[in-house]
């Protein structure tokens, strides 16, 4: 069989850190802080520009080798005793949401007396989430893309699933595979997050309001894993987002995983930016101290915060590394197979890969797959909609899973990050937003889930 990842090259190998934890100075909560007030006030600013440090909020230490992974040695920010500090051009950070138990340690002495096998605060296990995100000053976007953790890739030099990585070189291996993955495109920092510093992190914003959308149970006592959430629109604090986060226990398995965590991206990111959360940040930051290893700096973090709470819904671009489910008859184990032209479409396209390879060009109506997915209820709505589409050259559309709950706005997904043709949907339909997430069917290109706003001249009420 063949190598699953043909852009393999020889780079330097990533290897295991000597792990060491370092205290953050204690200026480094009024500063974040300060970072807050400093928005309404030119001298707060001017305080807090000479007060952050440029030194790496580091709880591991990296080889040289493993240093070079990153372009660390390039400024990703700026700031005077004026303003603020901001992003100065696009970077690219490797975010890896990690969870380790106590039999992945090596000293087995760590597991609970009572046999469980619990959650350990460390950085050294597989990574349960990857997310790739570019920050894009230039173009005035945000772009993340969700890499399943059961991608079947190249891990120094062994075809195995890309969440191993971390366990075998902690995040210098991790970038290493990632960028290699993704056709060679340039990380630049880094971020660990461990399970409970996630949990942690929710509970200093103050929970996160999510849609859940189906009843979710499952129980496993060996994990003292209890999932137990109820259909509906609620506040979850920390452990019951975790449980959101966690479930994966539908006809989805991990896809199901990574269209969760962007539901619950975006919530977290609508909500979090808001003055309510300034007086947070202290808190913000001691979880971050605790739960948290990054070679980025707080000035750095401070500019992506600053740019991102700039940034519009609308520019902020959510998807998945595109892909397949692999067959039982060909893999003993379940693996997402990687689809490399459509990931080199993408690379270049959201994350500033430049080589060989093109972006294609807008394409045929009657070539893209749209899946319908109604929130209406109105059959003669839906009927119109596909009518419309059909007299337009959309002449491969599908009524898929209607939603559970109505949505007052149609929404114009781009699943696999076609924005073009979303945006021509749109603009014909003259309803909805355009998003680009991964939220849709999967077997689409575009997913319109249609919202209440179609129903003015197109309802059964007409």
């Amino acid at each position: 069989m063949s190598s699953p990842n043909p852009r393999s090259r020889n780079k330097p190998r990533a290897y295991m850190s000597n792990k060491k934890k370092r205290s953050l100075p204690k200026w480094a909560g009024a500063a974040v802080l300060l970072g807050g007030i400093a928005s309404a006030s030119a001298a707060a600013g001017a305080f807090l520009a000479v007060s952050l440090g440029s030194t790496p909020l580091q709880q591991s230490n990296l080889s040289a080798a493993e240093a070079a992974i990153f372009t660390q040695n390039e400024p990703i920010s700026k700031s005077n005793s004026l303003q603020l500090p901001h992003l100065t051009r696009p970077v690219n950070v490797l975010l890896l949401g990690v969870k380790v138990t106590s039999s992945d340690l090596d000293d087995y002495a760590a597991i609970d007396r009572d046999g469980y096998d619990s959650l350990v605060d460390s950085f050294e296990g597989l990574s349960d989430t990857m997310l790739m995100l570019r920050f894009d000053p230039r173009d005035e976007r945000v772009s993340v893309l969700s890499i399943p953790r059961d991608t079947r890739t190249n891990v120094d030099g062994e075809v195995t699933k890309i969440n191993e990585a971390n366990r075998e070189g902690g995040p210098a291996l991790s970038a290493q595979s990632v960028s290699e993955l993704m056709g060679g495109v340039a990380i630049d920092r880094y971020m660990r997050i461990n399970v409970q510093g996630v949990e942690k992190l929710i509970d200093a914003l103050g929970g996160v309001e999510v849609d859940v959308p189906k009843d979710m149970k499952y129980q496993d006592d060996s994990q003292h894993l209890y999932i137990n959430l109820k259909a509906g629109p609620q506040r979850l604090d920390g452990d019951k987002a975790m449980q959101f986060l966690r479930y994966r226990y539908d006809d989805q398995g991990d896809i199901g995983r990574v269209q969760r965590q962007q539901v619950l991206m975006r919530s977290l990111t609508e909500q979090a930016l808001n003055p309510t959360t300034i007086a947070r940040l202290p808190k913000i930051l001691s979880v971050i101290q605790s739960h948290v290893d990054t070679n980025l700096s707080v000035e750095e973090l401070v500019a992506l915060v600053g740019y991102t709470a700039q940034t519009n819904r609308s520019d902020v671009q959510m998807l998945m590394l595109p892909g397949d489910f692999s067959s039982y008859n060909d893999y003993e184990l379940s693996y997402w197979l990687p689809n490399y032209s459509e990931i080199d479409q993408i690379s270049e396209q959201y994350f500033g890969l430049s080589n060989a390879y093109s972006v294609s060009e807008r394409r045929d109506p009657s070539d893209l797959r749209v899946v319908i997915q109604d929130s209406t209820y109105d059959d003669v709505a839906v009927q119109s909609l596909i009518n419309s589409l059909y007299d337009t050259g959309y002449y491969n559309v599908t009524v898929g899973r209607s939603l559970r709950d109505p949505i007052s706005d149609t929404r114009i997904v781009a699943q696999r990050g076609d924005l073009d043709s979303a945006r021509d949907i749109q603009q014909f339909l003259n309803v909805g937003e355009v998003r680009v997430e991964s939220t849709g069917n999967l077997d689409s290109d575009i997913t319109i889930q249609l919202g209440e706003d179609w129903l003015g001249e197109h309802g059964e009420a007409l």
